[in-house]
């Protein structure tokens, strides 16, 4: 039987995928792998390869035929999908979800310990229709500690598990997390490659936008999202905030206006946005004082559920003490 690669298409992650090739070839699997890399260069397209290349072993042939299909759709038997979600109603919903019911989104999404007891009770029994079963868990740096701890117990005694845990780096995961997995890198990807990507896509025409490309980092996910997010935020929002206000009360009102038209992940995209656009000011003499740590800081309090206006208040006035000819009043 001719099965389709399952990396078709993986554009610029030749080192990751020669690496999960090796394992299911020479039959060396670790319970749990760690994949590792900026939002948008192809982690979670390369678990859904890997974890075909897993569910084909000891799969019956009837079934491998529609097997990428049911891997692709996230409704294979021995595969469980867990992304961050939010709480609504006494229901758990991934962010398309929540975008779809209409729940507004004024926290960041959390892989919960009620997910994380589902994955428990997941691996514990056998696998329905292949060798073994394999568990993903996206946006892993989004788990609190008890949520981690649990997952901790699980990675200790997966059975006839693969876990697979996707996150920007190993340092916004517990240490004990990270020494069970099997790192996987990926990288971003160079400018051909994001062209090339950028092409299949049909969105060529970023690559004729600086402020996108910069944004990109190299991650044509990155890319995309930030032409989305150009188009939905107010220009004259923009326009105040790469000049914050002087004016302490102008300060406020501008921080009211960010918090009540943003989601929280719209917020932190326009921390990094800001970033990108202050630094080109420092650059050219504009600010007096970097203002890259008051974005920092105010991007981490973020992502720990501090109340957004109370964080673009306290970083818009902070702001002002870092723009060159500004005047405290």
């Amino acid at each position: 039987m001719n099965l389709a690669d399952p990396f078709a298409g993986l554009v610029g992650q030749e080192s990751a995928i020669a690496l999960l090739r090796a394992a299911i070839a020479q039959d060396r699997l670790a319970p749990a792998y760690l994949f590792v890399g900026a939002a948008g260069i192809g982690r979670e397209r390369a678990a859904l390869g890997f974890c075909e290349l897993i569910l084909r072993q000891g799969g019956a042939l009837e079934r491998l035929a529609r097997l990428g299909a049911q891997v692709r759709d996230r409704n294979h038997p021995d595969l469980l999908w867990v992304e961050p979600t939010y709480q609504h109603k006494g229901q758990l919903l991934s962010a398309s979800e929540a975008v779809a019911s209409g729940v507004q989104r004024r926290s960041l999404p959390k892989i919960r310990i009620e997910q994380v007891r589902a994955i428990a009770q997941f691996v514990a029994r056998p696998p329905l229709a292949a060798a073994r079963s394999v568990v993903v868990v996206t946006g892993a740096e989004l788990m609190a500690e008890s949520p981690a701890n649990a997952l901790l117990k699980t990675l200790e005694e997966p059975g006839r598990a693969i876990l697979i845990l996707i996150a920007p780096s190993a340092d916004v995961l517990l240490p004990t997390l990270v020494s069970r997995c099997q790192r996987v890198p990926f990288h971003s990807l160079g400018r051909e490659d994001l062209a090339r990507v950028l092409q299949q896509v049909g969105r060529a025409e970023l690559l004729e936008q600086p402020t996108v490309l910069a944004l990109a980092q190299g991650s044509p996910g990155a890319a995309l999202a930030a032409a989305a997010q150009l188009e939905v935020i107010d220009a004259e929002v923009l326009a105040q905030l790469r000049s914050p206000p002087s004016v302490p009360l102008a300060a406020l009102h501008l921080a009211k206006q960010v918090a009540q038209a943003l989601d929280v992940a719209a917020q932190v995209w326009l921390l990094d946005y800001l970033q990108h656009q202050y630094w080109q000011d420092f650059l050219q003499a504009g600010w007096v004082r970097s203002p890259l740590p008051l974005l920092d800081r105010a991007r981490d309090q973020l992502l720990h559920y501090v109340q957004p206006r109370l964080v673009w208040e306290c970083l818009l006035l902070a702001l002002r003490d870092c723009r060159a000819g500004s005047v405290a009043q």
